[in-house]
């Protein structure tokens, strides 16, 4: 799936040093969480039907979610594309999300026997209290991601 191997326009993240780590086993196959993110996120995560765009590296994308009743919109592009390895992309939200700040989230995976380990790195807040709601968002999010890919399809 990767089709370059250059970055165009890298952020810039020197002045925005805080980020979070986290990292979680998924008893799904590497494939189907590579899909997730890269393909299928509007089943587990975005508002059905928002996502556009398309994983290739430097492509950009856009998808919605919803949260008590309040559109949040998500922007960001593809940097890194490598199929079942790594997903690199930009990640820009608005009031209570990133606060206009262009971060990055890097997802990288390993296939295990029992699942996926996956390990994500998000990069870039503008200040502590936008880290901390993701530090607290994210493993929420991705138990969704497992909970709601592990239903069988329709």
């Amino acid at each position: 799936m990767e089709t370059q191997s250059t970055i165009i326009c890298p952020p810039e993240l020197t002045s925005r040093p805080l980020g979070l780590k986290v990292e979680k086993l998924i008893a799904l196959p590497v494939s189907t969480v590579f899909k997730a993110w890269t393909s299928q996120i509007d089943l587990w995560f975005a508002s059905p039907g928002s996502f556009l765009g398309k994983a290739e590296n430097n492509t950009p994308f856009y998808f919605e979610t919803s949260y008590q009743g309040v559109r949040h919109p998500h922007y960001g592009r593809f940097l890194t594309v490598r199929e079942n390895e790594k997903i690199e992309l930009t990640w820009v939200t608005g009031e209570g999300g990133t606060e206009g700040a262009e971060t990055v989230v890097t997802v990288d995976l390993s296939g295990l026997d029992n699942g996926t380990f996956l390990s994500l790195t998000h990069a870039g807040f503008a200040s502590e209290s936008s880290r901390n709601n993701h530090q607290d968002a994210w493993p929420v999010v991705l138990a969704q991601l497992e909970e709601r890919m592990s239903r069988p399809a329709d």
